[in-house]
């Protein structure tokens, strides 16, 4: 996949406020943020539960 530059960021945040408005726009970004910030959590302790159970075996 490849990495997203300026101009698609660009892109990407004038749909967003096209969407979702410039007072709602911060209130989707945190929501996203602390999303993301789950999601990696429960993968980070997936491959901690994933490396201990090789250990033990």
């Amino acid at each position: 996949m490849p990495s997203l530059g300026l101009p698609e960021l660009i892109v990407i945040l004038v749909i967003a406020l096209v969407v979702f408005g410039p007072k709602k726009l911060p209130e989707v970004g945190r929501a996203l943020g602390s999303s993301i910030k789950e999601f990696k959590k429960s993968a980070k302790e997936i491959t901690n539960d994933i490396e201990n159970k090789e250990k033990d075996s």
